[in-house]
């Protein structure tokens, strides 16, 4: 046919051709048709078709279909003529056996047949036989797709696999992280960590608290207004809000310590203080009572300083009680024992050169006992360690009786007296002279006394009764004092031993007399903060920026002391020094002078020092010390000590000895 659109409506009859199956079996009702679509020009539908059974080799089948013009038209198609794409299927006979005969070939995208092309196949719908013809909608794909695919899928699968290692390596790296981070932390300190670490806490945690203060510094400044102003009824509402307030904050610090009706009271206060405001508010006015109140907080506080500082350097020099009780107990027991019975054993090993000596000068019994017990419970071979002790004449009889009572585990002691050392004199001591010159008098006892508390720290600090003591300056004698001694370690009787110390012995000094841990940071603790560089004396002979060394805890050289006459220079600048402008007070600054260049540098941890001033020390350092130093006013046998750095002290205090117990020292 002609090629030409039109609407072709078909219909299928099926016809059978003369063909019997082989059986010979009759085709009345048993026949099935199949209604096959063709590709023809006139043909643009479905195609409905009556076929028999596919084991006939030659299937007539009659196509009925309207033209363009209306007229119906008929043609004949066998079945071999048909597209090989075409699917032959049968319904479930009468006994539900359901069979199944295809004549089914992959479509190909070629045209057998003009009306292959054009007319659609129904897809499963039965006819009038109930046969169901099928076509494949799928065609192969391209070799050239096909690979593209493949690669697509080994592209898609190989960044899988990327992305989940960068993963694996990511994860990895957030442990390491941690556990890193984990290392570096002070679990020693009862901190807050994780999610109550400081940095994680709410910064607002203190808003109400410092609303509420706010609060009453603005109605106290209201309230001077109001009165000024004879308003007397918002002056009696301003202080009254203004005490409930205060009683509401109390003691707190943050909101977390405010009483429960606090929130109510700053409510209470804010209507008083919108009242105070449309009545009184003046900007010049409340400005110039602000500055007021502003200058006068300043004069209270700086005041409060002053005397809180005054009361802490009386607090540290005044003996407490139950240490004043001890040495009393100690030196009447002492008096009622008989002459032998107050010598220690093993003089011998007082002047043996190849022993570890140490020196302590100290009028403190009780300290004494700590550093000498901290110091033998770490030895390792007690009984080469001897201790020499000086005291003052007071003390003496007490510092002996209690080494008697308490004598050292395998360690050698001795106890002398200041006072016998006749060649101490202020004919060959420049510090005793100038101790007994009247100028020095007048300046410690009388021309900085002050009558009230608030003239300052420093002339409390300049009558300090250790600047006046000779058990102070004793350190700068040390050859005179042990004349057979070769090297020595000088311990302060505020230290505790954490560790054994002979190592230090072995030490090389490197030609230096005295090896110290230095104290410097940054621009912290060097020569300027002690001597006077703007004494030509000072600046031309010592470098400002020279690091500071600590006392405490020094190995002496004595040999070498005694080779480059130390003492010599100590007494040369104490005789420069007589009118106190090179350095104020102390024997640290004199002793930076005497020691200048001839100061070895020991590793850090063998001296850790401020636990007697500073709250913020790493716990760590304080444990890895071999002597840990409780310099400055807190010390720990004082109720001023800092809690946290004591149980490091009184873990060697002897509380279970009867003496301690009489005088109720106890921890």
């Amino acid at each position: 046919m002609e090629a030409q659109s039109f609407t072709l409506l078909i219909f299928f009859l099926v016809a059978l051709a003369g063909a019997e199956l082989s059986n010979g079996s009759s085709l009345q009702g048993e026949r099935k048709g199949l209604f096959p679509s063709y590709d023809c020009p006139q043909c643009k539908e479905h195609v409905r078709m009556s076929a028999a059974r596919p084991d006939e080799k030659n299937i007539d089948i009659l196509v009925t279909y309207t033209d363009a013009n209306g007229a119906v038209r008929t043609r004949s198609i066998n079945s071999k003529d048909l597209s090989t794409s075409w699917v032959w299927r049968y319904p479930s006979n009468e006994d539900g056996d359901q069979k199944k005969s295809a004549k089914e070939v992959e479509g190909k995208s070629q045209k057998p047949d003009k009306f292959d092309s054009t007319v659609e196949h129904s897809n499963g719908n039965e006819n009038q036989y109930g046969v169901m013809v099928e076509h494949k909608l799928a065609s192969e794909l391209h070799p050239i797709k096909l690979k593209r695919q493949r690669l697509r899928n080994e592209r898609r699968e190989q960044r899988s696999a990327e992305l989940i290692q960068q993963d694996k390596e990511i994860e990895n790296q957030i442990q390491d992280a941690a556990i890193e981070r984990a290392k570096e932390l002070d679990t020693s300190s009862k901190g807050k960590y994780n999610i109550w670490r400081k940095e994680y806490e709410n910064p607002n945690s203190d808003s109400t608290l410092k609303l509420m203060r706010d609060q009453i510094i603005m109605a106290k400044a209201y309230a001077t207004i109001a009165k000024a102003k004879n308003e007397d009824s918002l002056y009696d509402s301003l202080m009254k809000h203004s005490r409930e307030s205060q009683l509401a904050i109390g003691e707190a610090t943050s909101d977390a310590g405010l009483q429960p009706s606090a929130l109510d009271r700053a409510k209470d206060m804010g209507h008083v203080l919108a009242d105070a405001k449309d009545q009184l508010y003046d900007c010049m006015t409340l400005a110039r009572k602000l500055r007021v109140m502003l200058q006068s907080a300043e004069t209270g506080l700086n005041l409060l300083k002053k005397r809180s500082a005054f009361l802490i350097q009386l607090a540290a020099k005044t003996v407490p009680r139950p240490l004043h009780c001890l040495p009393l107990l100690l030196t009447t027991d002492f008096f009622l024992r008989r002459y032998e019975e107050r010598e220690f054993p093993n003089k011998e090993k007082l002047e043996d050169p190849s022993l570890f000596h140490y020196a302590i000068f100290s009028d403190n019994v009780l300290a004494t006992s700590v550093v000498v017990n901290s110091t033998i419970l770490h030895a390792k071979e007690p009984e080469k360690h001897v201790f020499h002790i000086v005291t003052d004449k007071l003390n003496f009889p007490a510092m002996r009786m209690w080494f008697l009572v308490n004598p050292p585990a395998g360690a050698t002691i001795n106890v002398e007296n200041v006072d016998d050392f006749t060649w101490l004199n202020s004919s060959y001591c420049p510090v005793l002279r100038q101790l007994e010159s009247a100028r020095m008098i007048e300046y410690y006892f009388k021309a900085h006394q002050s009558n009230s508390l608030t003239s300052g720290t420093d002339n409390l600090k300049y009558r300090n009764p250790k600047y006046l003591s000779m058990l102070n300056h004793l350190r700068f004698y040390l050859p005179e004092v042990y004349p057979k001694l070769e090297k020595i370690l000088f311990l302060d009787d505020d230290i505790v031993v954490q560790k054994d110390l002979t190592l230090l012995w072995s030490v090389n000094l490197q030609g230096m007399v005295n090896g110290a841990v230095e104290t410097c940071k940054e621009s912290f603790h060097r020569f300027d903060k002690y001597l006077n560089f703007s004494n030509p004396k000072i600046s031309e002979n010592f470098d400002p920026n020279a690091c500071g060394w600590a006392f405490g805890m020094n190995v002496f050289d004595l040999k070498e002391w005694r080779r480059r006459n130390i003492t010599g220079i100590y007494h040369h600048w104490q005789e420069m020094n007589e009118d106190r402008t090179l350095w104020k007070l102390g024997t640290l600054p004199p002793g930076l002078i005497t020691f200048y260049n001839l100061t070895y540098p020991l590793d850090r941890s063998w001296h850790v020092l401020g636990l007697g001033y500073d709250p913020a020390l790493n716990k760590t350092a304080i444990r890895n010390g071999a002597v840990v130093h409780y310099n400055g006013n807190y010390k720990p046998w004082l109720d001023l000590a800092i809690s946290k750095y004591k149980s490091y002290w009184s873990r060697y205090v002897m509380f279970n000895d009867s003496y301690l117990q009489l005088c109720n020292i106890s921890e």
